[in-house]
């Protein structure tokens, strides 16, 4: 077997930490547990401890990594700059490659998802399909009415609740594969529509078009997209991540675009670093960095452009809206300003900062999978924020925010609606064509 990785990558990335403990009070497990080991300084003391030959990857090491959130809160925070996500990426194909976390159960669950549904866009929404016939024909609601949930698996059993709601039609039937807007067209861009967002929040991928097009971007939709490999870096699976990335920027040419957007956190902090991914790679390595200097996260790109006020308020009503941040769209991207600048432009809307905005709710893509207790404790810790705030809307920028936000707020009985910024600008400038 190969050696690690952490022993063959430039060992400068390794020495950034000065051990200063900046990062210390950012870390949410860390916050949790207060133990050094659980720590962004103490996970890359082991890592260092790899690389130099002093520790072999374990089953202990995998867990560390397992309970980290991957949040990149302590990326911010650090003052020497560390590459935490690198080292964490790494860490973390190095696990997978050990062999040690491997188990029939396991590698069952990882076939089917990683290696097969997000592999193949078709089938995805196959799934999806059928989980939305099972939602909308009354069975879900029969087998949970009967206590039929008794007789999955136990895994299955606690996950059976989180199933998010699927979307009534997906985006290429929402989305047209080239939209003008009805005035001058200034830019070209092209959509990314994701595979979360493409299943549980086509209408946010519709607002999001219909925002572009209010901004006059021409606005390009391919009906089948693949997955853009978040999922498969952030969990190990590195040689995945680089074939999607490859069929990604074989589908949207950057050459072509003004800018590529992306509508959620998570997805988009992948996307722009698709240079480093490939950077060994002598067919797509240059056209890897064009594509992560067009990839723009629409927050960033409408501010960028110059965004048109809406002369509609988006309610009936004032309402009083605050902000959850992002982890990826904030520590990944940096993209903080935008949205709030965009929100503020809402007529008849009145923003509230929210407590520990930057603080993770606990969805971490398949975190609340992977490590519940510790997700129900970030969502808990969100939910009571929230809640101070007085707001009848959050808003937020990732379908993994959003669901577990929407989660806590329904389980702390709280009548707290959940929307994407730009569901919020798109129906604002829908409602500009009321009498």
């Amino acid at each position: 077997m190969a050696p690690p990785t952490l022993r063959t990558i430039d060992y400068a990335i390794l020495q950034q930490c000065m051990h200063c403990g900046m990062c210390l009070p950012t870390c949410p497990t860390y916050d949790t547990t207060k133990h050094e080991r659980n720590s962004p300084r103490g996970r890359i003391a082991l890592m260092r401890a790899i690389a130099d030959g002093d520790l072999e990857i374990t089953k202990t090491f995998a867990d560390e990594m397992s309970y980290c959130l991957g949040c990149l809160a302590c990326q911010t925070a650090c003052p020497a700059g560390v590459q935490y996500a690198t080292l964490f990426e790494t860490a973390r194909a190095d696990i997978e490659r050990s062999g040690v976390n491997q188990n029939l159960k396991r590698d069952f669950w990882r076939s089917l998802t990683l290696k097969l549904l997000f592999q193949r866009p078709a089938l995805l929404r196959a799934a999806g399909a059928a989980l939305r016939l099972y939602q909308r024909s009354g069975l879900e609601g029969f087998v949970r009415r009967t206590g039929l949930t008794r007789l999955l698996p136990a895994d299955l059993r606690r996950l059976e609740p989180q199933a998010p709601t699927i979307s009534p039609r997906f985006s290429n039937r929402l989305i047209a594969p080239v939209e003008t807007p009805k005035g001058e067209a200034r830019f070209r861009v092209a959509l990314l529509t994701g595979c979360v967002q493409d299943l549980a929040f086509a209408e946010v991928n519709r607002d999001t078009a219909d925002v572009l097009l209010a901004n006059g971007c021409i606005v390009e939709t391919p009906p089948v997209q693949p997955c853009c490999g978040s999922l498969h870096a952030h969990n190990g699976e590195t040689g995945l991540a680089q074939k999607l990335a490859r069929q990604m920027i074989d589908l949207f040419p950057p050459t072509k675009y003004d800018a590529i957007i992306s509508n959620a956190g998570g997805c988009g902090s992948h996307l722009r670093h698709y240079g480093p991914l490939l950077a060994d790679d002598p067919n797509y390595h240059e056209r890897a960095r064009a594509w992560d200097a067009k990839l723009k996260d629409v927050h960033e790109w409408l501010a960028q452009i110059g965004v048109r006020a809406p002369e509609a308020a988006p309610f009936d009503q004032p309402t009083t809206i605050t902000y959850h941040e992002s982890c990826h769209l904030v520590h990944g991207q940096k993209v903080t300003r935008q949205p709030r600048e965009l929100l503020r432009l809402l007529p008849g809307v009145t923003i509230t900062e929210l407590p520990e905005a930057t603080w993770c709710c606990g969805s971490a893509g398949v975190y609340t999978i992977t490590q519940p207790e510790q997700a129900t404790l970030l969502q808990e810790r969100k939910t009571r924020n929230i809640l101070t705030t007085g707001a009848t809307v959050v808003a937020t920028a990732n379908p993994g925010c959003h669901l577990q936000v929407a989660r806590g707020l329904t389980a702390a009985g709280a009548d707290i609606e959940v929307m994407h910024p730009m569901s919020l600008l798109a129906r604002a400038y829908r409602r500009e064509q009321r009498p």
